[in-house]
């Protein structure tokens, strides 16, 4: 194989240990000692991932050695986790990175291995982790592109980009998938903060005319889910909560309460501006009451929020924190979502929903969602310190 000059291994290395994007123009390192290719062994699943992948960008001097200077230093990717049974990386001088190809003997096991490995590094305080992923999913291999150019020359394929950060937006006009595991986002979205990914059409705009109030953000929505009835509000929130099984419109079976599921409507609905409601999961019977949320289709989202303002804050008083059995609101534009579980609102944050949250002096990190509510002293954001997304 040519001896070849490459980005220096530092910025490559920390452009894998991060799966985020790389800052393009990087200046070229010394030249990389020879390695010798799969290729020479004979065809391999390493060699048909650099067939398929040259079709859309450079995929040059493919290399499986581990000494190979460009190999990923940090934890991820490794051969022997996720099921990763081969690990080779190859280069795209013309769009100046290179490209990790990782094959799985179990492509769910790689899946949920990324998925976990996102959650614990918005655990440990990185809010924005795997916004910018560059985790491209095919068929039987992983690409991880150190450079955007290259994530945007592959996304042209059949190659989709995992995202499992429930911040992490598909704009509209992007292919949306579902991928082996829950709450994460399969999709042709290529993500950048420094605005050289796929544009982002919706990217929100300081609303003309209108100052900042406390509590408030400057910036509009980046779009908010809708839905025309109860039935297909249940047909939406699809996975995300027990609905297929236990569902019922039935006035009483929706204002039953339980002291495990709270809900935030009480009473007359209509009074709060729900103009229609359903309850998903399963009433006390024999055993106690399962999974309960509620499905609510709004007509003056206004009233609802105020409503819901005055009951957070009225639960907060009591000793500073909200009651684990108490459902969070999460809204859309004309439809709403109550539920006290912490993982159904990770997958409603990947639907968009966003939590109506009027704790004094809230702010959310890097990375998180926050945008303006109808009443002043509230945002919508998808970020729970109470409730960091566990």
């Amino acid at each position: 194989m040519r001896p070849q000059r490459i980005l220096a291994a530092t910025a490559v290395l920390c452009c894998l240990a991060t799966l985020s994007a790389c800052k393009e123009g990087g200046q070229p390192g010394t030249p990389a000692a020879p390695s010798p290719t799969t290729a020479a062994a004979g065809t391999g699943p390493l060699v048909e991932a650099q067939q398929y992948l040259r079709q859309f960008a450079n995929c040059d001097d493919l290399g499986d050695r581990p000494d190979d200077p460009r190999m990923p230093a940090g934890d991820f990717p490794k051969a022997g986790k996720w099921s990763v049974k081969e690990l080779g990386v190859c280069s795209d001088k013309v769009r100046q990175g290179e490209i990790v190809i990782a094959v799985p003997a179990d492509m769910k096991q790689f899946q949920e291995g990324y998925k976990k490995y996102v959650l614990d590094r918005m655990d440990a305080g990185e809010g924005s982790y795997g916004l910018e992923s560059r985790v491209l999913i095919g068929k039987g291999f992983v690409a991880l592109p150190t450079s955007t150019k290259t994530a945007l020359a592959l996304v042209r394929s059949d190659l989709r980009v995992l995202t499992c950060n429930p911040g992490a937006p598909v704009p509209k006009g992007y292919k949306r998938e579902q991928p082996l595991v829950e709450h994460c986002n399969l999709s042709d979205f290529v993500g950048s903060e420094d605005g050289s990914g796929s544009p982002n059409l919706e990217t929100p705009q300081d609303p003309a005319g209108e100052g900042e109030k406390l509590g408030q953000p400057k910036t509009g929505s980046l779009g908010l889910p809708r839905a025309g009835s109860i039935a297909e509000l249940r047909k939406l929130v699809g996975n995300s909560l027990d609905c297929e099984k236990h569902f019922s419109t039935d006035p009483e079976a929706v204002a039953i309460e339980s002291i495990d599921y709270a809900p935030v409507v009480t009473g007359n609905a209509l009074a709060w501006g729900v103009t229609g409601r359903a309850l998903c999961g399963q009433p006390a019977g024999a055993q106690r009451a399962r999974d309960l949320s509620w499905l609510d289709t709004v007509g003056d989202m206004k009233l609802l929020q105020t409503k819901a303002k005055a009951a957070q804050l009225a639960d907060y008083k009591d000793d500073g924190k909200l009651k684990q059995t108490a459902s969070r609101l999460l809204v859309g534009e004309n439809i709403a979502v109550e539920t006290n579980s912490p993982s159904s609102r990770r997958g409603l944050y990947q639907l968009q929903f966003l939590y109506l949250n009027c704790v004094p002096g809230f702010s959310a990190p890097s990375g998180y969602r926050l945008e303006k509510s109808k009443v002043e002293g509230c945002v919508l954001t998808n970020y729970e310190p109470d409730h960091p997304l566990d």
